[in-house]
């Protein structure tokens, strides 16, 4: 069975999450809680960045990150599944995918200043790089969400778990701003039953 280190909190896990029950995979992974701040954890034995997700294979080696894992989890599941086959649809995938993967790292790196920083530590004008960053990333989806039809795919779940992690560490604040990305939300909540079952938690 293979193992995939975890963290309740992380959207980037709750991708992997998603496209396991999407891929009905669930039974061949055991989950592990991951601490990536004890230098303890066997968490970096198997992956020296000390992130999660982390996944460990039946044959004991690990991939890592999360469109590593994705890529791997469409190969187990007969390939084309959430990572079309067809170069065009490929790569507007793939694009997508990078593109929420970005904003997520930004949104991450203003969670680090309130855990990391006291505000006479802050710097203004990185907060608001990353910030300028989720703006505009959020204003390009919404000038255009993507399609959502069929099974989803990498980027849609990536485009997903944005939005939800928006929801979780920042209030929803993206929604006022941007109703037609509030529609394509609540309509992959309706369609995908996984992403409602892999609501972050605290941490």
């Amino acid at each position: 069975m293979m193992i995939l280190y975890w963290h309740p909190a992380s959207p980037y896990v709750r991708k992997i999450r998603i496209a396991v029950q999407l891929l009905g995979l669930a039974g061949r992974f055991e989950m592990r809680d991951a601490d990536v701040n004890d230098p303890g954890d066997p968490l970096r034995q198997q992956n020296p960045l000390s992130k999660v997700p982390t996944l460990v294979r039946e044959n004991g080696s690990a991939l890592y990150d999360s469109p590593v894992i994705l890529e791997y989890l469409d190969h187990l599941a007969g390939g084309g599944c959430i990572i079309p086959r067809e170069p065009e649809a490929r790569f507007a995938a793939l694009r997508l995918q990078a593109l929420c993967d970005g904003a997520l790292d930004a949104n991450y790196l203003l969670m680090c200043e309130d855990w990391y920083r006291t505000p006479e530590q802050r710097v203004a004008r990185w907060v608001d790089k990353q910030a300028g960053k989720i703006e505009r990333a959020l204003d390009t989806l919404e000038a255009a969400p993507p399609d959502l039809s069929g099974m989803p795919n990498v980027g849609q779940i990536a485009l997903a778990c944005l939005l939800g992690y928006r929801d979780f560490r920042f209030d929803g604040t993206w929604r006022e701003t941007h109703p037609r990305l509030h529609a394509w939300y609540d309509a992959f909540a309706a369609a995908v039953p996984a992403f409602a079952a892999t609501i972050p938690s605290s941490g």
